[in-house]
């Protein structure tokens, strides 16, 4: 068994970013928080899922180029080899669960270097 609270945790930038809950075994779960105007770059992961589960605000997410506006109850899953990239366009925190799985110890992240209006090339 494994217990813990979201109190025991940090964020990675203070009061903002991803906080950890788990990392592995089996999965890394967490909360993410983006303030308004802020953005997480493009990623993409290799073998991982990630989902999100949106508990406050709303963000602007392009998956592969695509923008896709996700609010509080919103479930979104980008499959291994999807883009994906945050952008909080309102005026309010954004603040969301985040799972990634299967767990890898090694990071199995890609950052692309791609911005919204650019032509997604889904190769890189």
């Amino acid at each position: 068994m494994y217990l813990t609270n979201e109190n025991e945790h940090e964020y990675r930038f203070g009061d903002k970013g991803p906080k950890y809950l788990t990392k592995g075994p089996n999965i890394d779960m967490g909360l993410v928080v983006i303030t308004p105007g802020e953005n997480h770059p493009c990623h993409k992961h290799v073998k991982q899922e990630e989902s999100f589960l949106v508990i406050e605000g709303e963000c602007a997410v392009y998956v592969d180029g695509i923008r896709v506006l996700i609010k509080q109850g919103d479930y979104l899953r980008c499959d291994p080899g999807e883009a994906h990239m945050f952008c909080n366009e309102s005026e309010k925190d954004f603040k969301s669960v985040f799972i990634k799985a299967p767990y890898f110890e090694i990071k199995d992240s890609v950052y692309i270097d791609w911005e919204p209006g650019q032509i997604f090339n889904k190769e890189e």
